[in-house]
């Protein structure tokens, strides 16, 4: 059976962002899981970021971070990655598309978090 857990921990980086200049940085490290019964490797990423204006960009492309990892049943895989926003404040969520050794295609959701600067959200 395929189970892929993804957990993210986004952060801000203030020395890397421009308030006055509408500019806000923010890493993100994305851990992921397989909790399956079948290895299986990530294929491409799809993900939407909206801003705190509703502004919506999506990003997709192979793998992530150059790297398509292929993991066993019990394995994971953490990468750090980033993206900026013109708010202080905005979310993300998207998905991995997957391929199990057996052929089968499939999504594992990324679920959605908060992308905020301090002293932005109440």
């Amino acid at each position: 059976m395929n189970k892929i857990d993804i957990k993210v921990q986004p952060a801000y980086i203030a020395e890397q962002s421009d308030p006055k200049n509408n500019l806000f940085v923010f890493s993100y490290t994305v851990t992921i899981q397989n909790n399956g019964s079948i290895p299986a490797k990530l294929l491409t990423r799809h993900w939407v970021i909206t801003d705190g204006d509703g502004q919506v960009q999506e990003i997709k492309g192979d793998g992530v971070i150059g790297e398509q990892p292929h993991l066993q049943p019990g394995e994971g895989f953490q990468y750090t990655s980033g993206t900026f926003m013109n708010t202080p404040y905005g979310t993300m969520e998207g998905s991995y598309q997957m391929i199990s050794d057996s052929g089968e295609k499939f999504d594992a959701e990324i679920p959605t978090f908060q992308l905020a600067a301090p002293n932005t959200l109440h």
